[in-house]
């Protein structure tokens, strides 16, 4: 990120809620005990990460589904409460985290960005999830033309195209 990238007008407005990491007890770890791992096997994961073949396809419209049926629900039920922000936020923080490991950096970014914009919310309103089902069709396209690696075709006009419709949402409010 640069020091005029928008995103940060994102990140810097006030944080309502954070979306949390949850780090679980790593039982196997308890059983084996600390220390390093070996070289070789560091290269043998590193490898396998660089060269899976697993399809994100299936993973991410699951996700997309996931996402979709966030938006109807608070659509349908006018639901302000947290729980239904948090199902909005946990499609968009797998998509930022899985986005990068299945070769999608952009998926990744967009995904940032509605993380970052939904922990700014008060309420689920049309607007707010006009902005959310942007950011799915977005991910929709993408997936469906396959644009993956560091600088995919369009990637930076989608990217700021979502960043500005938050920008225009943010100076609505004020």
């Amino acid at each position: 990120m640069t020091e005029n990238d928008p995103h940060d007008i994102i990140r810097d407005q006030p944080k309502l809620r954070t979306a949390r990491i949850i780090t679980p007890l790593n039982i196997l770890k308890q059983k084996v005990g600390t220390g390093g791992l070996d070289a070789a096997t560091l290269m043998k994961a590193e490898q396998l990460l660089t060269n899976h073949t697993i399809d994100f396809t299936p993973i991410a419209n699951g996700l997309l589904d996931e996402l979709d049926a966030a938006v109807e629900s608070a659509r349908k039920n006018k639901d302000s409460s947290e729980d239904t922000i948090e199902a909005l936020i946990y499609p968009a923080a797998q998509f930022l985290a899985l986005g990068s490991v299945f070769k999608y950096p952009l998926i990744s970014d967009i995904s940032d960005n509605l993380v970052s914009f939904l922990e700014t919310i008060t309420a689920p309103t049309e607007e707010v999830l006009e902005i959310v089902d942007a950011h799915r069709k977005t991910l929709s396209v993408i997936l469906a033309h396959k644009m993956t690696g560091k600088n995919p075709p369009q990637g930076k006009d989608l990217k700021f195209s979502l960043i500005e419709a938050c920008l225009r949402y943010y100076k609505a409010r004020k």
